[in-house]
C-alpha cells in the first residue's frame, strides 16, 4: 500500500484524554478515533491488526475442534429472564425496548442466547459434545470508560460455549479450550499466564483468567519466575488426548492476581517471586448445569433419561488484545509489533521521493515484495526524512527498508528491525531475500 493512497491520520502531540500508552499511541498512529465515551471508530491501520488477531484467535478456536457461528447483538430480553440474570446483570446492560414494546438488550455475552438455540437442535448425547463459538461486537455500559479500548464500552470478542453430557467431559471441554488460549496469546508473541479467577456474573465453580505482562497493567500480579519461561510450543498437543497433564503443568506453580493473593500464605520464596502489573486478555469459565437446568437444555444419556448438559463459556478480548499487545511492546518512540499481527510487515521509506533512482529502486522493491506476499507500506510521500522515520517508529512495523540517494548510488538499501534497532546496509536483493524467507 502507498502511503499517498491510504488513510493514515497520525498526530505529533499526545491528546489530552489519552492516559495509557496504548491509547496514546493509537491515537496517535491513526489506529482509531472516539466516536462518544467509550466507543471509538476502527481506522484502516487499527483495523488491519484487529483482522489480523481475530484470525489467529479463529484458527486456534478451530483448531481445539470448536465451530464457528455468528449471533445477533440484540436480544430478547425474555430469555435473560428464564435464566433470572436479566435483574441481576446491573446497569452495565443496555435495555432497549423496540417499537412494539418489547423488551430488549444490547448482548454483553451470550449464555442465554446459545442456550436457547442448542436446545431447540440437541436431543440426544449422540450429537455431543458441541462447542459453538463466535467472534462479535458487545456492549457493556461502564459507568467510566476509560483507557480507550481497553476500558471502553463497545468492544470486539470471541465467545465460544461448550456442551457436554457429563463432568469428565466439561472438563476436557474446558482443558481444550485452556490450551488452546495458550496457543493463541503465544502465537501473539504474549506469555499468558494462567490464573485462577472469579466468577463474577458469569457464574459457575471454575474458572481462569489469562493475564499477560506489562507495566501498565490493571492489576498487580505475582507468579513463580519459572513460569515466565513455559512455553506452549514445547507440548505435543493432541486435542482429542487427555489434556489434563498440560493444564497441571501449567497451574503446577503458584500463581494469583492481587484479588487472589495473600502474602502471608503465599508459597513462594520471595526470591522466587515475581511482583507484576498484568491485563487480563481471556477468561474461561465452567458452571455445569447453571444456564441448561432453568432453560430446559436437556440430553437424553445412553441410559434413556434426560439431564441438563453440562457448559463452559470462554471468550478472549479481541479488541482489547490490540491495546494490551501495546502495553506490553513498545518504546519511547512507538509501537513495536509482533509479526504476527502487524498491520504491515515491512515500512519501505523513499528518502527522496523526487529523485528518480530512489524512485526506481522504490517500486521496484515495492512491487517484488507483493509479489512474494509480504505486506508493506510504502511511504512515497514528500514529507522529510525525519519526518518519516518518526511516523514509522511510531506505527511500529516490524521492518523499515529505507531508501536514499547515497546508497542508491552505492547499490544498497538499509534494513533497520524496529523491535531490536540493529541496521543493516543491503543490496536490494539481499533485502528482499531476507524478507521473503
Amino acid at each position: 500500500m502507498r502511503l499517498t493512497r491510504y488513510f493514515l491520520p497520525t498526530l505529533k502531540e499526545t491528546p489530552a484524554e489519552a492516559q495509557i500508552v496504548s491509547h496514546r499511541y493509537m491515537l496517535r498512529a491513526g489506529m482509531v478515533r472516539q466516536a462518544s465515551a467509550g466507543i471509538y471508530s476502527w481506522l484502516p491501520l487499527g483495523y488491519r491488526v484487529l483482522k489480523k488477531i481475530e484470525q489467529i484467535v479463529r484458527e486456534e478456536q478451530d483448531r481445539a475442534g470448536a465451530v464457528e457461528m455468528l449471533m445477533p447483538t440484540i436480544q430478547s430480553a425474555d430469555l435473560w429472564r428464564v435464566s433470572g440474570r436479566y435483574d441481576d446483570y446491573g446497569k452495565e446492560m443496555l435495555r432497549i425496548r423496540d417499537r412494539h414494546g418489547r423488551d430488549m438488550l444490547y448482548g454483553p455475552t451470550n449464555e442465554e442466547l446459545i442456550t436457547e438455540i442448542f436446545r431447540s437442535s440437541v436431543r440426544s448425547y449422540r450429537d455431543l459434545p458441541k462447542n459453538l463459538y463466535h467472534i462479535q461486537w458487545k456492549f457493556r455500559d461502564e459507568v467510566r470508560p476509560r483507557f480507550g479500548i481497553m476500558r471502553g464500552r463497545e468492544f470486539y470478542m470471541k465467545d465460544a460455549y461448550s456442551f457436554t453430557l457429563d463432568y469428565p467431559s466439561a472438563v476436557h471441554a474446558y482443558n481444550q479450550m485452556f490450551v488452546s488460549y495458550l496457543r493463541t496469546f503465544a502465537r501473539m508473541g504474549l506469555q499468558a499466564i494462567p490464573m485462577q479467577a472469579e466468577t463474577g456474573p458469569i457464574g459457575g465453580d471454575l474458572s481462569h483468567e489469562f493475564i499477560i505482562l506489562a507495566e501498565t497493567g490493571e492489576s498487580a500480579v505475582y507468579c513463580h519466575k519459572d513460569m515466565l519461561a513455559f512455553d506452549i510450543f514445547t507440548e505435543d498437543v493432541d486435542y482429542d488426548s487427555d489434556l489434563q497433564p498440560i493444564v497441571d503443568h501449567w497451574t503446577g506453580l503458584y500463581a494469583a492476581a492481587d484479588e487472589k493473593h495473600d502474602p502471608e500464605a503465599c508459597p513462594v520464596p520471595p526470591g522466587d517471586l515475581v511482583e507484576a502489573r498484568g491485563i487480563e486478555v481471556g477468561h474461561i469459565f465452567y458452571f455445569g448445569a447453571k444456564y441448561s437446568e432453568p432453560m430446559g437444555a436437556v440430553a437424553t444419556g445412553p441410559d434413556g433419561k434426560e439431564v441438563p448438559v453440562e457448559m463452559g463459556s470462554y471468550g478472549i478480548g479481541v479488541s482489547r488484545l490490540v491495546g494490551a499487545i501495546i502495553e506490553a511492546s513498545h518504546d519511547a518512540d512507538g509501537i513495536i509489533w509482533p509479526e504476527s499481527v502487524a498491520p504491515f510487515r515491512v515500512g519501505l521509506i523513499n528518502l527522496r521521493a523526487s529523485d528518480a533512482a530512489c524512485v526506481s529502486v522504490c517500486d521496484g522493491l515495492y512491487g517484488q515484495l507483493a509479489a512474494a506476499g509480504v505486506e508493506c507500506l510504502y511511504d512515497d510521500s514528500e514529507d522529510s526524512a525525519g519526518a518519516k522515520f518518526a511516523r514509522m517508529d511510531l506505527i511500529g512495523l516490524p521492518w523499515q527498508i529505507v531508501v536514499g540517494p547515497r546508497g542508491v548510488k552505492a547499490g544498497t538499501v538499509e534494513l533497520k528491525n524496529r523491535k531490536t534497532g540493529a541496521r543493516e546496509e543491503l543490496t536490494p536483493e539481499s533485502a528482499l531475500a531476507r524478507l521473503s524467507a
